[in-house]
């Protein structure tokens, strides 16, 4: 308790419930992200750090300003201040095997089309196109959309420029292939090769409106780690969307913590966090 109150003290700024709850309510209806109360300390450390570029001295002050002058530069700043950016080459790689066994098995000649729907930085689209690539050649048939609702993130990724020790879940071939080493004030880096690079295409998209600009069919959707930030209604929604947008028989891959056995109508689990539409 007396680490808490020394805690509450400490703060550059006032901090209340009702801050929490407007910042909560207002970070729901613009993304459809659903905060618990354990996040109050997050909540604070990262608008604190949009109330000092804002120059406001307290919450109420800046969240006042931002819901009446409507900045559409300060709403997309706030947005990407509470989103979480996690992940990494590769990352829970029994997908990217599957992907590469529903390339192999897919008739000569078809014409790949798949949805990263929470890009981040990168590393999930890049890793799809890697695993294209691999099956399909660089010059292969296949296109990846790569969407986020940070814009800053996606910036990144669109960079395509990652530090060496990120890389360590490709294989030396897949290292040589795909990306140039920095030399100089750039060592330690690398870029991903422009021919690799070309077959992505990185936008924003927020999930919870109803303005996609996507108006493809596509073979695969990769939707992983999003919807444990969605409240049941919400996930019904967008999944119900991604169904429309999907082929016949098309592959939804989700985060390892995500289940969706209770949208039966629409998916059917074909593996481990893979399902398949109905």
């Amino acid at each position: 308790m007396q680490d808490q109150a020394e805690a509450v003290q400490s703060r550059e700024f006032a901090w209340t419930e009702s801050d929490f709850r407007r910042i909560k309510d207002l970070i729901y209806r613009h993304a459809g992200i659903s905060l618990h109360d354990g996040k109050q300390a997050m909540v604070y450390s990262r608008i604190s750090r949009r109330l000092r570029e804002t120059r406001h001295r307290s919450f109420s002050d800046y969240l006042q300003w931002l819901e009446s002058q409507g900045d559409a530069d300060e709403w997309q700043a706030f947005v990407n201040a509470l989103t979480t950016n996690l992940t990494s080459f590769f990352r829970e790689n029994h997908h990217f095997e599957e992907l590469a066994r529903l390339v192999r098995a897919a008739p000569p000649g078809h014409d790949w089309k798949i949805w990263c729907s929470a890009a981040s930085t990168g590393e999930e689209p890049y890793s799809i196109a890697i695993t294209l690539a691999d099956a399909l050649g660089l010059d292969g048939r296949f296109r990846i959309w790569a969407s986020d609702i940070d814009t800053k993130v996606l910036a990144t990724g669109a960079r395509g420029v990652y530090k060496l020790e990120g890389l360590k879940n490709l294989s030396q071939t897949q290292l040589q292939k795909y990306f140039l080493k920095g030399k100089g004030d750039n060592a330690g880096l690398a870029r991903v090769r422009p021919e690799l690079q070309r077959h992505i295409e990185f936008f924003t998209l927020n999930l919870i409106e109803d303005n996609w600009s996507l108006r493809e069919s596509f073979d695969v959707v990769f939707c992983r780690n999003v919807m444990i930030y969605f409240d049941h209604a919400t996930q019904r929604q967008v999944l119900a969307r991604m169904h429309r947008l999907l082929k016949p028989g098309g592959a939804l891959f989700v985060g390892h913590a995500e289940n969706f056995s209770d949208v039966k109508t629409l998916f059917a689990l074909r593996g481990k966090t893979i399902y398949e539409k109905v």
